[in-house]
């Protein structure tokens, strides 16, 4: 452990270890997307993606030693027992910090499937990791404001249609979807500007999620709740790196899918709709209520 160290010296020692590993991990990994390329039917890709899925978790393993060895952290977390890594999750969290993926990346490698995360095309362009993303089927969405579409009626619907096309890829091997439902980490300006009706979160933007469920509802066994408490402050990555994250709180609630669900049509029943934004929508209620119980008493 190495945390005695000046945090500046940490933050500098604990990047160079990760960048080290993502280079180690991401050419291997580019070695079998290249396979993976030349031989795209079905049955070559049942091979292959578990490969590559076997890769990243390695990776993620990785970034777990140079954590251990940099970083003094508490962590209380609940829940994390009853999961299959053998399960087909939908996966979701509130976000308030680029530091909340590799929380959830180091306790759930393993645990179940990996998690594919929603993000935005302009990550895409981010050398090593956008390319890194693409090989393992990461889907990637283009957020257009409403003036945007406005002006640019032909864009409406091709989001959605990105990611209807992602999670089919996801039905040949056990998955775990992941969307941050919020759409983007919570920052004091955004909550005022969106007039969210919760004290700790953004309004959660059910259409990514829910045509998950709407394409592979009868595969997911259930939703993977999850919760992230930073009781000090929440860090930024930096931060984060330099060993300023003492304390965080992960509550894990597996929360079981409505049957109805399984025959779910949001794009064309607006009964189907305002049943599964009901649903999310209290979900997030009690995620909101939950994180104040736990900043109120610190634990």
């Amino acid at each position: 452990m190495l945390n005695f160290l000046p945090s500046p010296v940490i933050g500098v020692l604990a990047f160079t270890i990760a960048i080290i590993n993502m280079l180690l991990w991401t050419s291997i990994l580019f070695m079998v997307t290249l396979i993976k390329l030349v031989f795209r039917f079905n049955a070559a890709r049942k091979i292959l993606d578990p490969i590559l899925t076997a890769i990243a978790a390695n990776w993620i393993s990785g970034n777990g030693f140079w954590m251990w060895l940099t970083q003094r952290t508490e962590w209380t977390v609940e829940g994390l027992d009853q999961l299959d890594p053998k399960g087909w999750y939908l996966v979701t969290s509130n976000h308030q910090s680029w530091v909340d993926i590799v929380v959830l990346q180091k306790l759930l490698n393993r645990r179940i499937p990996m998690l594919k995360f929603f993000l935005k095309k302009e990550l895409a362009r981010i050398p090593i990791m956008g390319q890194a993303w693409w090989a393992l089927d990461f889907p990637f969405m283009s957020r257009h404001s409403k003036s945007y579409l406005k002006k640019y009626p032909e864009q409406a619907g091709k989001d959605l249609e990105a990611t209807r096309r992602s999670c089919e890829r996801f039905s040949l091997i056990p998955t775990s979807v992941m969307n941050f439902v919020e759409g983007t980490r919570i920052t004091p300006e955004k909550h005022k500007r969106q007039k969210s009706p919760y004290k700790h979160l953004l309004k959660p933007k059910a259409g990514g999620m829910a045509f998950a469920v709407q394409t592979l509802g009868e595969k997911f066994h259930s939703l993977i709740d999850i919760t992230i408490v930073y009781p000090d402050f929440t860090p930024t990555f930096w931060e984060f790196l330099a060993g300023k994250m003492h304390k965080v709180t992960v509550i894990i609630k597996e929360r079981e899918l409505p049957e109805s669900f399984k025959t779910l049509n949001y794009s064309d029943n607006p009964e189907d709709r305002v049943a599964f934004q009901k649903w999310l929508g209290d979900i997030w209620l009690e995620k909101d209520q939950l994180i104040e119980r736990r900043l109120s008493s610190k634990e």
